[in-house]
């Protein structure tokens, strides 16, 4: 029997990148998936990923909602529930990134970070924990970073947007394990996805390749091999942790 089969998990910003490749990973293990994507410009890739779920024997259905706006984040989730019945797994993967020293930053930029990143977190959270309290059963995954462990120079939204987070993550957890729900967040290390596809250029990719004691950028799949088994029963008794799938970036 597949790991995760009959489930069914919601992804927030699926359309690609990290959350297509959890996306994938679900339903190669049997699950039933409802993601999410945020601008017109990601349609025909998240039609593009819907139609590959459907044919891996799933069911499957793309959403356009922003997880940053609660009202939304609502009627997405009564709108799977539903659709699925169901919803066992929620994974919070929505993401910008802004990039900017504190001295040039606008208050734009790192309220649009925030919300991007943190409060679509407590949006999401807060609706899918209804059905999830009521089968008293459920696996919440929150997607952090190593930079909200180590923080970085320019990146001072992002870091505290995922470093929120973890915080958010382990509070949740203490609240809702009494009830059977698991609370756990991934960090991911520089992951070749098209929001770092700058990375790979030029001399600044050796730079920091050489930080990273594996040798090399991380994948979608690496990241998604984490989420799996945080969705899965192979984590049962896992709950309130912060696993980061880094290359060994943080040591």
């Amino acid at each position: 029997m597949k790991l995760l089969q009959d489930k069914v998990a919601i992804i927030t910003g699926a359309a690609r990148g990290i959350g297509e490749g959890i996306a994938m990973k679900f339903a190669e293990q049997g699950a039933n998936i409802a993601f999410t994507y945020v601008s017109d410009s990601s349609a025909d890739k998240a039609k593009m990923l819907e139609d590959k779920l459907i044919a891996m024997g799933v069911k499957a259905k793309a959403y356009q909602s922003n997880a940053g706006d609660f009202l939304a984040c609502e009627n997405f989730v009564n709108e799977v529930v539903k659709e699925f019945g169901q919803i066992d797994i929620c994974v919070n993967n929505a993401g910008v990134s802004k990039d900017n020293l504190l001295l040039r930053m606008t208050p734009e930029q790192w309220d649009d970070v925030m919300q991007t990143n943190l409060k679509s977190v407590f949006n999401m959270t807060k609706q899918v924990i209804r059905p999830m309290m009521k089968a008293k059963s459920g696996s919440i995954i929150n997607m952090s970073s190593v930079i909200g462990e180590m923080g970085n120079a320019g990146q001072s939204s992002y870091a505290a947007s995922k470093a929120g987070v973890i915080g958010f993550t382990k509070s949740i957890a203490k609240e809702l394990g009494s009830r059977n729900i698991r609370c756990n967040a991934i960090a991911p290390g520089f992951v070749e996805t098209d929001m770092t596809s700058y990375l790979k250029e030029g001399e600044g990719a050796d730079k920091y390749k050489a930080g990273i004691p594996l040798g090399r950028f991380g994948t979608a799949d690496d990241v998604a091999n984490v989420a799996l088994f945080l969705a899965s029963e192979m984590s049962s008794y896992i709950t309130g942790q912060v696993i980061s799938a880094c290359g060994g970036l943080n040591i």
